[in-house]
């Protein structure tokens, strides 16, 4: 099989919209409270635009922070769920190479999960264009840690059948994100902040499912990896739950 392009993997969440909101993890308070730390400005009363809002995870977050929140979301399904779970949130659709927003309009600029997306060669431009003076880039992806034994086991099963793991994928993400800056105006600080979620097997099975290079390799060989970990799991997890752990990977960088 040749290996999904980059556009396709990015495109694959439309069909899967609703798994997505259903069974993705969300994110811990301890987050909030260290982008504010590192933005030097409170969440409450700022204008937030939350780029890639994907289903709304993080916005709603960011919303019931206190935030005036937009979000801007380029895929048709992803934005029709978002519309259906949160009527009261404003979404415009657009992208973080091309943002539909006016110069210096906002306090922070935030990407869950969604950087790695843009092209930062025109993404850093344009969030410096809509940032007002003094304003943040906050940009993070919930990984999962390979020091916990049954992390790294299951990564190592995906990795066999899929040449590629979320997590791996992911743990590399913000790494890349701090190195590519092409203006050399932002200056970004590094945060980690674990936090973990108790789960159903079947949930952390359709959260799995629910990644993009599960998504456009076909039902076919995804259902067949998943059926074949969930017996594996609830031989490891008799009781039908799962302690997933995340690093919440965190990168920050105010403008001048």
């Amino acid at each position: 099989m040749t290996a999904p392009s980059h556009s396709d993997r990015a495109g694959s969440f439309n069909a899967a919209a609703a798994q997505y909101a259903a069974n993705r993890p969300s994110y811990p308070p301890a987050l909030f409270d260290a982008i504010e730390e590192l933005a030097a400005r409170p969440l409450t009363g700022a204008r937030v635009i939350d780029i890639g809002a994907g289903t709304g995870i993080a916005t709603v977050l960011l919303h019931q922070r206190g935030a005036e929140v937009l979000a801007v979301e380029p895929g048709d399904g992803m934005a029709a769920q978002f519309r259906h779970a949160h009527p009261d949130i404003p979404i415009v659709r657009g992208n973080g190479n091309t943002l539909p927003l006016a110069t210096a309009s906002a306090d922070f600029l935030t990407y869950a999960q969604a950087w790695h997306w843009t092209d930062p060669a025109r993404s850093v431009p344009e969030a410096l264009r809509v940032l007002r003076p003094g304003g943040a880039l906050a940009l993070w992806w919930n990984t999962t840690p390979l020091d916990i034994p049954w992390h790294a086991a299951q990564a190592r099963r995906i990795e066999r059948s899929f040449g590629i793991h979320p997590a791996v994928e992911q743990n590399g993400s913000g790494a890349r994100a701090a190195q590519t800056d092409p203006t050399g105006e932002l200056d970004f600080i590094r945060r980690k902040v674990r936090w973990s979620r108790r789960v159903p097997v079947d949930t952390h099975l359709a959260n799995i499912g629910s990644h993009s290079i599960f998504l456009v390799h076909g039902t076919e060989a995804s259902t067949a990896f998943l059926n074949e970990e969930k017996q594996l799991l609830l031989t490891a997890f008799p009781d039908g739950f799962i302690e997933e752990t995340y690093d919440v990977d965190l990168l920050v960088a105010t403008t001048p």
